[in-house]
């Protein structure tokens, strides 16, 4: 295969995975001030009482191994695990109240994916569907504008695939169609092989199964192919245009449209000096790079600021893949020494360089995954040595910053096992409101599927607090 050919195949394929134009009916946002959102999805299903809503007086195969520590607001404790976080709570808030019925994590996924309880007809929990519906993130691609030549949804630094092979439904366009898929930031690039946050926290690779050894965290390269010149990236252009204006009319009209807006989005993006460097993490500064931490955790979030600072209005970041924080067994090592620490040190850096900079007041953070879990401790000793905790829909806790939810609020509480809301229940559809409302999207707004038919966005009322 020649060298034009190699580049016009790639060029392409950079141009298509990029998502498409919106076809839906809602005007362009507008507000005083861009807004934006950070969705860290924590796949596996973080435990309530091991994190956010310690339960100290109940039982110990209830309340578990960790111990509270105070945090800077008065009446509110939080996991020692967690001492950076304790250590900000007045830049954030906490929801111990959020429940849905699902205690598979397939189902569990979708729904805080999509902002939508109801089964989709058809769901496949190990195959992703055109009749799924839309996640947060390809609605949030069609809905926003546009920045700064890049797209206003992105997920990083992987989609979410098991290491069995399973796909995870609901992190893609669904019904819109695979043109509003989100645009996904491949930089692990190791689906099924990683856990965890690598290569600092290697987690279930201690089980002697595999090492990150080789694994490596690679942003797009966004520069232009070594010896190739302007001029011959312009001839290249030229070339590939002459290619689709022979072909155009074999092609619908609006598929046509959305291809060139995304061809030349990709072709901006490419060589571009200024968003190489945004891309570019591993060149930061020492300081910064150890303030988040040299893991994908830390690269990841890291990452999500510099997107929101250029104007991206919503990145999910999947903070571990293959369900990492699916703690069954061992749950109380694994979490002390490879997962919480991680999390700690990379959510603080993000919330103390988003509030010195100001962008707090108009980025919305929030921390959720796809269930809690059981209040009461379990062992599996087929699978693991020692006890953890089981899946759990009923309830779940979920860290919110930014946009009026600050000054460590605690909103809505559960019973004295941390296993059923006790007061303000939420949904997943009440904070999808909240993420929607955060960005600026009126509550009359719509999008339409591929039967053109309209859908409204909000299925319920945002969650208290945003401004």
């Amino acid at each position: 295969m020649n060298g034009s050919h190699t580049r016009r195949r790639w060029l392409t394929s950079v141009s298509t995975a990029l998502a498409a134009q919106p076809f839906v009916r809602a005007n362009p946002v507008t507000t005083p001030q861009p807004r934006s959102v950070i969705y860290i999805f924590l796949s596996g299903g973080l435990a309530q009482q091991d994190s956010f809503d310690p339960k100290p007086n109940a039982a110990a195969d209830i309340r578990g191994e960790f111990s509270p520590v105070a945090t800077q607001t008065p009446g509110l404790q939080i996991c020692e695990h967690l001492p950076l976080l304790a250590a900000r709570s007045s830049l954030w808030s906490v929801v111990r109240s959020l429940t849905h019925p699902y205690n598979e994590h397939s189902q569990g996924h979708a729904v805080m994916m999509s902002g939508r309880t109801p089964m989709p007809v058809g769901f496949n929990p190990s195959l992703p569907k055109p009749t799924d519906h839309p996640s947060i993130a390809a609605l949030m691609g069609a809905l926003l504008p546009e920045a700064n030549g890049l797209p206003s949804a992105v997920v990083l630094p992987e989609k979410l695939v098991h290491r069995t092979g399973r796909v995870i439904p609901g992190q893609f366009g669904g019904v819109m169609g695979k043109q509003h898929d989100p645009w996904m930031l491949n930089a692990s690039r190791f689906n099924a092989r990683s856990y965890g946050a690598w290569p600092e926290y290697e987690f279930h690779h201690a089980r002697g199964q595999e090492t990150s050894s080789g694994m490596k965290f690679r942003t797009p390269g966004l520069d232009l192919p070594v010896g190739l010149s302007k001029s011959h990236f312009d001839d290249r252009l030229k070339l590939l245009s002459q290619i689709e204006l022979r072909d155009r009319t074999l092609q619908q009209l609006d598929e046509t449209e959305r291809f060139s807006r995304t061809r030349s989005r990709a072709i901006s993006m490419l060589g571009d000096g200024r968003l190489s460097r945004m891309f570019d993490i591993h060149s930061a500064d020492e300081s910064e790079l150890q303030r988040y931490g040299k893991n994908t955790f830390g690269w990841s979030l890291m990452l999500s600021r510099r997107l929101v600072e250029s104007g991206v209005g919503f990145v999910q970041v999947n903070l571990g893949n293959n369900e990492t924080w699916d703690t069954h067994g061992n749950a109380f090592p694994n979490l002390k020494n490879y997962l919480l620490p991680p999390m700690d040190r990379s959510v603080a850096a993000l919330l103390d360089d988003l509030s010195a900079s100001g962008m707090l007041e108009s980025t919305l953070v929030v921390m959720a995954g796809e269930f809690g879990r059981t209040p009461k401790i379990s062992s599996l000793p087929q699978h693991y040595a020692k006890p953890g905790r089981d899946h759990w829909g009923a309830v779940q806790s979920v860290m919110l910053a930014g946009c009026g939810f600050g000054g460590g609020r605690i909103i809505g509480s559960t019973d004295s096992h941390g296993g059923q809301p006790k007061s303000e229940p939420q949904s997943p559809e009440s904070l999808a409101a909240t993420i929607y409302r955060a960005l600026g999207l009126p509550p009359h707004t719509q999008w339409h599927d591929l039967q053109d038919r309209p859908i409204p966005l909000y299925n319920a009322a945002p969650i208290s607090g945003v401004t």
